[in-house]
């Protein structure tokens, strides 16, 4: 849940530890309860774990309750040394070497604990000080938020082996004064003498015990990290525990190629875009942020801020402090970074096998494009792949398969033919069989309209090339701030790599083409010859509906035997080309020329709606033979006789519907007459 960050988890911290010491866990339960607050105890004990005021009034008077003790919230403050003060701020109370330099400096410590109240020095001595602790207009005053701020700045002294400080409570907000007011009053510090102190009577060692426990804890804790969004906010929860602050940005770079990593605590979102921008520029944040490299021996990744309210900043050694966990945050870094990359190698070399396996099973040139483009992506890194094939008829590359996170993007590359004579680039891709870089602003006019309507900016481009022959184009694409900072390396490196296993599989698929097409066409016609085309006939037959019909017309030459053997063979070759060329141009879109054998020709009508509807393409067919063929120079007249066979809805046979034609035309050839009706099959 969210809500304002007003209260650090330091202090909500110190009051569930309290709770605990003098009532147990059920106690820290039941303050929670009797709260009514929405988050658990080690969210509260978390220091990274801002709440509202109104969150750390509710358990300032839920603790005092359960406890049974008014005084609860007073001793809170007072014990906070021994309940766990995060050990970043004992260092750094240690380090500013007086109690009177503490209280000089308290109104910006406030700020690590609240961000509701403003502290001011009214005046400071050796041994005292006057304080006032003023709330912010908005907010309703509580005594217990006072008491518990005279237990914690009496504590001072305390941090140097003096005894707590005198607090005499002047004025309060409470009772209708313009702001709390105290004076304080401490001994002087005794020199080194009397009773020799263990290490555990020394604040700053037991400090740094404990500051050097979490150091460990954070390095272990962002090792163990298994992805960088994950590293990235422990890199903000593990530094809040070195350095208490109201608000944090982290800014590294992706360690992909793509746009900076950014992560934000306590601040809108505006104000954390803006500054990760500052920040990454090398630029000054400003006197109100403290902020350090994330940065190591091998590389530089980013930069972590904290972030006060304006006019206030970090306490004396607290850039050293951030530096420490931003150096073990640059550690992990380079480890996520070289287990990432491991594991895309892994994942690459994986890929790469499956894609052999793949394009060994892949039949024709669709699938081998299919599997090609769904590939790329993952041995690539990019975010949209295509395979352009060759068409040296038209002159131009065609999208054969395309993958995009954008579906629309689909229709575009499909509908899209890219000719030679109106893209330059590619007509030197046909000449020098060289990869091309592309972007959308130093393209021709043609790719520039096309790189903008897919949203690329960036995109590679491999030929494709088997031997000598040019058969396409293998690319992979990047949106605006997706590409990788270098793409003519290790990208391209495996984009030929890629580029060259779909050559030797387009070749091999179109070699396997070329062999079925061999088996199932007439090597002299190019027309489906006896296999195929009984295999379509039978297709046809199993997909007819009940109220449909499928027909066949069974064609043999007259006079062909007489051509051979008058004006040879090769004229008889001639002849069977010219039948085949007419046939095709007489029939209806949908239907199937075939050549059975030797002068044997059949024509499949898939769809009749009456048997009769056969009769209107046997006239077109006995048409195609009213005309003499031009043999060696000389007009030869040729006729042709037609046999009929229909096949109502519902299953049949092909062979029996392709015998029952054949045996109508050889009814009619005997008969000599050119009427043909339509036999039942």
């Amino acid at each position: 849940m969210s809500e304002a960050r007003e209260t650090s988890g330091a202090t909500t911290g110190l009051l569930l530890s309290y709770v605990r010491q003098h009532g147990g866990d059920d106690a820290v339960a039941e303050v929670l309860r009797r709260a009514g607050v929405p988050f658990s105890a080690a969210e509260l004990e978390l220091p990274s774990h801002w709440t509202s005021y109104d969150t750390r009034i509710k358990l300032f008077t839920a603790a005092s309750k359960v406890l049974g003790d008014p005084q609860t919230m007073f001793r809170v403050g007072r014990e906070a040394l021994g309940l766990g003060l995060t050990p970043a701020l004992v260092l750094l109370i240690r380090a500013m070497g007086s109690p009177r330099q503490v209280y000089r400096q308290l109104p910006r410590a406030v700020a690590k604990f609240s961000t509701t109240s403003t502290m001011r020095v009214l005046e400071s001595g050796a041994t005292h000080a006057t304080l006032s602790y003023r709330l912010h207009e908005g907010y309703r005053h509580s005594r217990l938020d006072c008491e518990y701020a005279q237990g914690l700045i009496g504590m001072v002294p305390t941090v140097f082996g003096l005894p707590q400080a005198q607090l005499v409570h002047m004025e309060c907000e409470s009772d209708g004064h313009p702001a709390c007011v105290y004076h304080l009053t401490w001994e002087r510090r005794r020199r080194l003498g009397g009773r020799r102190r263990t290490d555990d009577d020394v604040p700053e060692l037991l400090a740094l015990r404990e500051q050097l426990r979490i150091l460990q804890s954070a390095a272990a804790d962002l090792v163990a990290s298994e992805d960088v969004e994950t590293v990235l906010q422990r890199i903000i929860e593990k530094a809040a525990e070195a350095v208490l602050a109201p608000g944090w940005v982290l800014a590294v770079a992706d360690p992909a190629g793509g746009p900076a990593l950014v992560h934000g605590a306590g601040l809108p979102q505006h104000q954390v875009d803006s500054l990760a921008a500052t920040l990454l520029a090398g630029a000054d944040p400003g006197p109100n942020v403290v902020a350090v490299d994330v940065a190591s021996a091998r590389r530089v990744h980013g930069r972590l801020a904290t972030v006060y309210r304006p006019g206030e900043g970090g306490l004396q050694h607290e850039r050293q402090m951030l530096a420490a966990y931003a150096g073990y945050a640059a550690a992990a870094l380079d480890l996520l970074m070289a287990l990432e990359s491991s594991r895309q190698e892994a994942d690459r070399a994986g890929t790469l096998l499956t894609l052999a396996h793949e394009l060994a099973g892949a039949t024709d040139a669709d699938d081998v494009c299919t599997v090609v483009v769904e590939a790329l992506p993952r041995v690539v890194g990019c975010d949209s792949a295509a395979v352009l094939l060759w068409d040296p008829a038209e002159g131009c590359l065609r999208t054969a398969a395309h993958v995009d996170p954008v579906p629309e993007h689909q229709e575009i590359m499909y509908g899209t033919p890219l000719h030679a004579e109106d893209v330059p680039e590619l007509v030197g891709m046909l000449t020098d069989r060289e990869p091309r870089f592309l972007r959308p602003e130093s393209s021709s006019p043609v790719l520039e309209k096309l790189l903008t309507a897919l949203q690329l900016t960036d995109v590679v481009a491999v030929p494709v090339v088997a031997g000598r022959t040019f058969l396409g184009v293998a690319t992979a694409s990047w949106p605006a701030g997706r590409a990788p900072e270098v793409l003519a390396g290790d990208v391209l490196q495996r984009l030929h790599g890629v580029g060259d296993q779909a050559a030797t599989a387009l070749q091999r698929a179109r070699l396997l083409e070329t062999v079925r097409h061999q088996a199932t066409h007439d090597a002299l016609t190019g027309l489906p010859n006896r296999v195929l085309f009984l295999e379509r006939l039978g297709e046809a037959l199993a997909t007819t509906p009940a109220d449909q019909h499928v027909g066949v017309l069974f064609c043999d030459l007259d006079r062909f035997k007489a051509v051979n053997d008058s004006l040879g063979h090769a004229a008889g070759d001639e002849l069977l080309r010219q039948v085949a060329a007419r046939l095709r141009a007489a029939i209806r879109p949908g239907d199937l020329v075939g050549r059975l054998s030797g002068d044997e020709f059949a024509v499949l009508l898939p769809v009749l709606t009456r048997p009769e509807d056969a009769d209107r393409v046997v006239a077109r067919v006995l048409g195609c033979f009213d005309e003499p063929f031009r043999l060696e120079g000389t007009g030869v007249a040729v006729g042709t006789s037609v046999g009929v066979a229909v096949h109502g809805g519902g299953s049949g046979s092909a062979d029996a519907l392709l015998r029952a034609s054949d045996a109508d035309m050889y009814r009619h050839k005997h008969a000599g007459r050119d009427g043909h009706g339509a036999a039942g099959a």
